[in-house]
């Protein structure tokens, strides 16, 4: 017999009123949704379910995406024009941008193209495939300019699996966490991630979270995560902080 305490809750359910701080929502911008009409229809899926307030964080990221406060400042107005034309939409949107670690990033600093969430917080990212030479001095940096560093998707840098301490060392030198929702299904990212996701919200180490929504697909991953009681428990404490800090 299968224990009610044990029955498995949809996440959406849960996340009416949440500030999503890291998506990809911006049209043509990025690998994310790619024309008006994307934008759009991610817009309209998220507020199915209460997501209405956004911080779009379109990719900056040397030779890829060398995107500026000007290019996301034009993305986001176009938008922003798009939504003027459809009443039945209402949302709050702001803007952003999630920042690689790379070899531009002490440059986009000095040169004060950085562009926070909110006032105070840096959203920051390093490749999947190895850690950012200059990821310490960079971190450094952003204190110095007055800014939280706030790293995207930790539970994604499989490097650090097998070195779990290197989180409560990371979160020691001030810097704080957004979890991927969608690490929260192993059919996001796979199994380890999402059993890395789940341990670091056990753990107490996650400060945020976000969707990292790109396309219409993700999103429909996201309507179908189910998560246990004990693990909402945690996760609610984590989206309630993530309003309170962003709306």
């Amino acid at each position: 017999m299968i224990s009610i305490f044990h029955k498995k809750i949809f996440l959406v359910d849960y996340l009416n009123g949440l500030v999503d701080i890291h998506n990809h929502i911006l049209p043509g911008i990025d690998d994310g949704a790619k024309t008006d009409e994307d934008s759009l229809n991610l817009i309209k899926g998220f507020s199915e379910f209460g997501v209405t307030n956004f911080i779009c964080t379109p990719h900056i990221m040397h030779n890829y995406y060398d995107n500026t406060p000007i290019t996301i400042k034009k993305a986001y107005d176009r938008l922003s024009m798009d939504l003027r034309k459809h009443d039945e939409i209402a949302v709050n949107l702001d803007y952003a941008a999630e920042h690689m670690i790379d070899d531009n990033f002490e440059n986009i600093l000095e040169d004060n193209q950085a562009m926070p969430l909110g006032k105070d917080y840096l959203l920051i990212e390093m490749s999947y495939l190895q850690p950012s030479f200059n990821f310490d001095t960079a971190v450094d940096k952003i204190a110095k300019h007055a800014y939280f560093p706030i790293l995207a998707h930790p539970e994604r840098y499989v490097y650090f699996h097998n070195k779990f301490g290197k989180y409560a060392s990371m979160k020691s030198k001030g810097i704080l966490f957004q979890l991927n929702l969608l690490s929260l299904t192993s059919k996001s990212y796979g199994g380890e991630v999402q059993k890395v996701a789940e341990k670091m919200l056990h753990e107490g180490l996650i400060d945020f979270v976000g969707s990292d929504v790109h396309n219409i697909r993700q999103l429909s991953l996201l309507k179908e995560i189910k998560v246990t009681k004990k693990l909402l428990d945690r996760l609610y404490s984590v989206i309630e902080r993530t309003i309170q800090s962003f709306y």
